[in-house]
């Protein structure tokens, strides 16, 4: 398919600058994949949609404070944003500044003597920094919060682009799908028999770029760190073979889920991870496999999902991979209907805006 067809025109007015307060009042475009039939409702409305038994699978990845300022030995400034580990204080990152060549020595700002020396340019280019320090030990008090360069706005509270529920350090841009729940909201969907299983992957920023290619197979999909414990695996499998729905919070935990329902999809080193004794045999033998590692997964319309039966998604920026992983599970022509009724209906778009469940 031509990556042109998953362009649209978006008023910049649409684009939220702000998240919504509480969390849950957000709006939510309901859409019935079956008949096309789509309902507007609040993201609070969750607790009559959902049944007893179904399962809400959330990433509980926390965004670090990615960004962080250094100089060069000239005085130059340079803007660093982390993205992944790639060894033992080693990562690839995003550096804003003129002349970044491998062998250069920058210093970092507020962060005591640490320096990062330039080992090479990624294939994205990106720069590989080595840190004479690990970072996890002075990204509090010199790191900044990185929210997308489509917010203009600066966050008062920067807890509001965590979700409730994260706890695992390591995205560089929140699942934000997930930024809608309060632990009123969770709290009441338990009380109706909602199970809440968590997975974790850790966002990149590569996310967002838009695809450059002209035909959406050429794209090289970016790897991201994930995990899925033996646990949660039973839980799904049980949850699967009682014929209870799965539904995934975001883009991020589907990618978890097909995952871990596609092996084949994990880069190396990842592995299945091994099955405790004390979980049933019948729970080992479903869809799902606890996996940890990273998975280049590439979910693009014609793609077949295993895993999951209803998707919770923020609206997606043109040409990315979101987008696409959108328009698979949803269908092309459904999809572009959303976002034509999102837009005539005046839905916020992007990391502060609405949602959309997709049954």
């Amino acid at each position: 398919m031509r990556t042109a067809e998953f362009d649209y025109l978006l008023p910049p007015e649409r684009i939220a600058q702000k998240p919504v307060s509480p969390r849950d009042h957000a709006r939510l475009l309901v859409v019935d994949r079956s008949s096309g039939h789509l309902a507007h409702l609040h993201f609070y409305d969750l607790t009559h949609l959902l049944r007893p038994g179904d399962v809400l699978v959330v990433n509980d990845s926390r965004v670090i404070p990615a960004r962080l300022h250094a100089h060069k030995p000239s005085g130059g400034r340079v803007e660093i944003l982390l993205l992944k580990p790639v060894a033992p204080q080693v990562w690839d990152c995003l550096v804003g500044g003129k002349r970044i060549r491998p062998g250069l020595h920058l210093t970092l700002e507020q962060a005591g003597n640490v320096t990062a020396e330039v080992l090479a340019e990624t294939d994205a280019g990106g720069r590989r920094l080595h840190f004479s320090a690990p970072v996890e030990t002075f990204w509090e008090r010199a790191g900044e919060m990185p929210l997308p360069p489509y917010i203009h706005r600066r966050l008062e509270e920067p807890e509001r682009y965590q979700t409730v529920y994260a706890r695992q350090q390591g995205s560089a841009a929140a699942p934000t799908a997930g930024l809608h729940f309060t632990a009123d909201l969770i709290s009441q969907l338990k009380d109706r028999k909602v199970t809440f299983a968590y997975v974790t992957l850790h966002v990149g920023l590569d996310t967002f770029r838009p695809i450059k290619e002209e035909n959406i197979e050429a794209h090289q999909i970016h790897s991201e760190w994930i995990h899925l414990s033996p646990g949660t695996a039973a839980l799904l499998n049980r949850a699967h073979a009682t014929g209870h729905r799965i539904i995934a919070v975001g883009t991020t935990s589907t990618r978890v889920l097909e995952s871990s329902t596609h092996p084949q999809a994990l880069s190396s080193p990842s592995a299945l991870l091994p099955w405790p004794a004390e979980i049933p045999p019948a729970d080992k033998e479903g869809l799902f496999h606890p996996v940890e590692g990273w998975t280049r997964l590439y979910i693009k319309p014609g793609f077949t999902f295993r895993g999951v039966d209803a998707l919770i998604t923020n609206f997606h920026l043109p040409r990315s991979t979101l987008l696409l992983l959108v328009a698979a599970f949803a269908g092309k022509p459904l999809l572009d209907k959303v976002y034509q009724v999102a837009i005539a209906k005046k839905y916020r778009f992007y990391s502060f805006g609405d949602a959309c469940l997709f049954l």
